[in-house]
């Protein structure tokens, strides 16, 4: 099966199948500036396409969102990909790194994503709080994630963490919800701030 199609399956099992160009469209811009800039490890447009499909995750776990924070939003892994799925949530990209914003911004640009603002600092709970989702992937550990986000959203949100192979010692608000990302196990973790 082609990456593309992969693409396509995936997004249809998430219930956003209408994303699926946008989400080829991402992939191919995200190759092509990773060759210049180093946004990841991943060089193939078949491992690019498996971050989207990781990203896409979390599609469920956002519910009646309107608003999302994604912190260290790096080469848009979650954030374009929500972005490109769920246009009427208002998403926030809060990247440090300037040439990492430069592609994000462009990629706002080129998928038309009116829904995404991008943000060029390190993340500050006095400023970036009261959104009803926080996420963020591969940049802290997941404990120091989830309590970190937790300042970011209101009172009824969540904050959405990935788990890789080692799992962590969940809280009483905290849900695992496991899913296969190609042959590895993977889970979402869901906090639910009270």
């Amino acid at each position: 099966m082609s990456w593309r199609d992969v693409l396509a399956r995936a997004a249809t099992s998430v219930g956003a199948p209408t994303a699926a160009p946008a989400l080829v469209q991402f992939v191919e811009l995200f190759e092509r500036w990773n060759q210049r800039i180093n946004l990841s490890a991943a060089r193939s447009l078949d491992d690019i396409a498996q971050h989207v499909v990781d990203s896409l995750a979390l599609l469920p776990h956002l519910g009646e969102a309107a608003s999302l924070v994604d912190v260290g939003s790096g080469g848009g892994f979650p954030l374009i990909v929500l972005g490109a799925c769920r246009p009427t949530i208002s998403l926030r990209g809060v990247e440090p790194i300037h040439k990492k914003t430069a592609f994000l911004s462009t990629a706002v640009r080129e998928l038309r994503l009116a829904n995404v603002e991008i943000v060029t600092r390190r993340v500050d709970p006095d400023v970036d709080r009261g959104f009803d989702v926080a996420t963020s992937r591969a940049t802290f550990a997941l404990d120091e994630w989830l309590a970190l986000g937790q300042q970011l959203v209101r009172g009824g949100g969540r904050v959405l963490g990935m788990e890789a192979r080692e799992q962590v010692a969940l809280g009483p608000n905290d849900e695992r919800h496991p899913y296969a990302a190609g042959d590895r196990q993977r889970a979402v973790i869901v906090r639910r701030v009270p």
